[in-house]
């Protein structure tokens, strides 16, 4: 029987021979945006989305170009800092990656740019090829509001236990069954959580996440746990349970998405 390790390994091996459609060429992204604009990445029928936000940018440049891919889907109201995304676009495209981003940025909001372009590997796409994607979730630890930090980090004016948090973390790293941390999940809920840590430091902390992928939720569901655990209303050693139990409401509730950013994805070499 194979093992999920050498079931994604045989994914990934067959992800790598995504090309672009002939006549096209590939493009690749890094793109950053203000969640508050945006009904999350994916497309919306009634909604703006950053992913149709990018793509009449580019159709302004060049008719027929594909609707571009990013390496997550995030929700309404999450940030990102630097999704890679990857474009198909006629192979007659004439200008040069190295003026893309200046002319997608002339037509784009101010809530969303284009940081940088180039062409993409062979074989590269935004999503199948990633193998692992980060986020960060920012707490103002203040007694007090911050309005620049508005809509930017989640404001929790009581005390918390870093230590308490990071020690509940480590309980939660590693390949488990994350159903108690997920919402109106219908995909398979095993997954790997690669890093979960809380850094604390004057004004504004960070809780840093890493994985391979992630279920709906997942991330707020997390961050709504430790803090839990850094408020002394849960021991450190409970989140164990909680992540056996697999039952959703024994774990905290999901903290806001203005809170959470995307910070980051790993690609092949």
């Amino acid at each position: 029987m194979m093992t999920a390790g050498a079931t994604l390994a045989a994914m990934h091996a067959d992800r790598s021979t995504y090309a672009p459609p002939e006549g096209f060429t590939r493009l690749r992204l890094t793109v950053a945006w203000d969640g508050a604009a945006f009904a999350g990445w994916q497309s919306q029928p009634n909604a703006p989305s950053a992913q149709d936000t990018l793509h009449h940018a580019f159709t302004a440049l060049t008719p027929g170009v594909f609707r571009p891919v990013a390496a997550g889907r995030t929700d309404a109201g999450v940030h990102a800092e630097a999704m890679p995304v990857h474009v198909d676009a006629p192979a007659d495209f004439a200008l040069p990656p190295a003026r893309l981003a200046r002319a997608l940025n002339a037509h784009l909001p101010p809530t969303l740019a284009v940081l940088d372009a180039a062409p993409a590997p062979g074989g590269f796409h935004a999503r199948f090829s990633c193998t692992e994607r980060r986020y960060v979730y920012r707490l103002l630890r203040a007694p007090q509001r911050h309005p620049l930090w508005q809509g930017r980090a989640l404001h929790v004016p009581g005390p918390l236990d870093a230590g308490a948090m990071n020690a509940a973390a480590t309980r939660l790293v590693g390949t488990h069954d994350f159903a108690a941390f997920a919402t109106q999940e219908d995909r398979q809920t095993v997954r790997e959580l690669r890093a979960l840590s809380v850094h604390p430091a004057p004004g504004v902390w960070e809780v840093r996440v890493a994985g391979e992928s992630f279920l709906r939720h997942m991330v707020r569901g997390l961050v709504g746990t430790l803090l839990l655990v850094g408020a002394g209303r849960l021991e450190p050693d409970a989140v164990a349970d909680i992540l056996a139990s697999r039952e959703r409401a024994r774990a905290g509730a999901n903290v806001p998405a203005h809170g959470l950013y995307f910070s980051g994805a790993s690609y092949p070499d």
